[in-house]
């Protein structure tokens, strides 16, 4: 299983060591030919500003978008959520309002309900984070804070407004991973045969 981490910008190097110690292989990304191969991406938290730059200077867009339209599975951090959303590669059909629970000075942690994650609440590293202002119809929200929605799902793309990597517990990390597996699985299988 090799996983990708964005690296132009952000905690990419936590999101990394978090990966490799839950076994994946890890690679990190700064150019396109980084994408050949990926079974799954993480795009860590950092500033939205200087991660749209650094991906329009190394022309990433697009192939970032045909990794997401193969099914490859996405999970997005912080900015990493802003990224996905309509205004940016417009992977999710999210809106992000960027540093909406406040500045560096506010950045707090709580304990989160996570839709499909088991056992307690997540404790969630909230920095400079967003929130999701609006969303469409396939959008699933799993967790919410404050009545802001700050975990979502579409398809294989997960993102959320806080920084699993920055805390002890891994079952986000965990759960991506298990669906890398799974459409691992599904790509490896095809779809079925066709009636003649």
């Amino acid at each position: 299983m090799l996983i990708g981490v964005l690296a132009l910008q952000g905690g990419f190097a936590a999101h990394r060591r978090t990966l490799h110690a839950l076994g994946a292989d890890v690679r990190e990304v700064r150019v396109a030919a980084d994408l050949e191969g990926l079974d799954g991406l993480v795009i860590p938290g950092g500033e939205s500003t200087t991660m749209t730059l650094g991906i329009a200077r190394e022309q990433l867009a697009g192939p970032l978008r045909a990794l997401a339209a193969s099914g490859t599975p996405v999970l997005g951090t912080c900015a990493g959520m802003i990224m996905l959303d309509r205004s940016h590669l417009g992977l999710m059909d999210i809106d992000c309002r960027r540093n909406a629970f406040g500045r560096q000075v506010r950045s707090f942690e709580e304990d989160l309900d996570v839709a499909g994650l088991h056992g307690p609440p997540l404790r969630a590293v909230f920095i400079r984070a967003p929130w999701i202002e609006s969303y469409g119809d396939g959008v699933q929200i799993l967790a919410e804070l404050e009545g802001h929605p700050v975990a979502a799902r579409q398809g294989s793309l997960l993102a959320v407004a806080f920084h699993p990597e920055l805390g002890q517990d891994t079952r986000l990390h965990e759960a991506f991973l298990r669906e890398v597996v799974q459409a691992g699985a599904a790509a490896a299988v095809g779809p079925p045969p066709r009636r003649r």
